[in-house]
């Protein structure tokens, strides 16, 4: 993953209302919700809503699927987990500890 991709993506998640729908999405699993019941959980206002998943979904950090007349949301895991990824990639490389750090725990 590039930095400059991996900035935009943090970015995308560094507004409240932003990351409080990707969390959602997280929670809904892999069926998703769909943007009315996104809308009535989080008690936002359609248009807001709609730009705010806009940036989610020019990040790569959600997917939109047309089932007839509904949208369906989904949190993006591949996207999400390779930012992770990214993230964690070079976790304690410059620490003074001769054994492999254990960063699932904070003990770097």
């Amino acid at each position: 993953m590039k930095t400059d991709f991996a900035a935009s993506q943090l970015e995308a998640l560094g507004k409240p209302t932003r990351l409080d729908i990707f969390r959602t999405l997280i929670r809904a699993g892999s069926e998703g919700l769909p943007v009315g019941s996104l809308q009535e959980r989080l008690d936002i206002a359609p248009s807001t809503l709609s730009h705010h998943l806009k940036t989610l979904l020019i990040s790569g950090l959600i997917t939109q699927e047309r089932q007839a007349t509904t949208l369906i949301c989904r949190a993006n895991y591949q996207s999400m987990q390779e930012l992770i990824d990214f993230l964690m990639s070079e976790c304690c490389v410059e620490g003074s500890r001769t054994t492999e750090p254990d960063c699932t725990t904070k003990r770097c």
